[in-house]
């Protein structure tokens, strides 16, 4: 079976520099060759990345690294992998990661779907969590938005059978889109009653943007998959 193409030529994302401390800047010089991992056309393979063989986790476009690094410290018999553009925010994770020990978190920074095309082997992951990715509200950027179509079929063949994918927008229109994709999308099942939307995991750490909408008054929408 051939690959799902994902339209190369949009980007999900647009690359902002931000504003970075001395410390991130540390960060980044210093503890990116413990945690960084290059991004490469060449399949990554488990025991080279972690050091192990364990249940291992995407989180894609993780922000400031809050809830990447909450999951990491209360599972470390789980591995993890971050993809995330933004220097600032991988910054601050690896400040997070070095604060709490932790060894079980690896951190791409690069393109999300070109990172699942060319470095992540099929059935990969138990779990990918993608949680409040932009949504570009105007209609002209709907083409921008990450989760459509093609990215949903490739996600879904990176998921081991049993795995989940997990996503979170304060945005409702995107939220029904997301809705409506995956639930098309073949291989995909959704866990909420109904078919709808879950109640928010507990487990989650509060996001940048999820507090951000929460001081907006925006309501949250949690959907949760399975791979059959």
């Amino acid at each position: 079976m051939s690959e799902p193409e994902h339209p190369r030529a949009i980007r999900s994302f647009v690359t902002r520099n931000g504003r970075i401390t001395e410390a991130q800047e540390r960060a980044l010089e210093q503890l990116w060759p413990r945690y960084g991992v290059a991004f490469a056309p060449q399949m990554l393979e488990a025991r080279a990345l972690f050091g192990r063989e364990a249940p291992r986790s995407l989180e894609i476009g993780f922000g400031n690294g809050e809830n990447l690094a909450a999951l990491a410290a209360a599972h470390p018999e789980r591995d993890f992998l971050g993809v995330e553009v933004h220097r600032p925010g991988v910054g601050r994770l690896l400040l997070a990661l070095e604060a709490g020990a932790l060894t079980n978190v690896r951190i791409i920074s690069h393109d999300a779907v070109e990172v699942l095309e060319q470095q992540i082997p099929r059935a990969f992951f138990e779990e990918i969590l993608i949680l409040f990715p932009d949504p570009w509200p105007k209609k002209r950027h709907h083409k921008r938005r990450l989760v459509q179509g093609p990215f949903a079929a490739l996600a879904a063949s990176r998921l081991a059978r049993g795995g989940v994918l997990r996503l979170a927008t304060d945005w409702e229109p995107y939220a029904l889109e997301m809705l409506e994709t995956l639930t098309a999308t073949p291989g995909l099942q959704n866990l909420a009653e109904y078919g709808g939307f879950v109640p928010r995991p507990a487990e989650r750490a509060p996001t940048r943007f999820e507090r951000r909408g929460e001081r907006l008054g925006h309501e949250v929408w949690d959907l949760v998959f399975r791979r059959g």
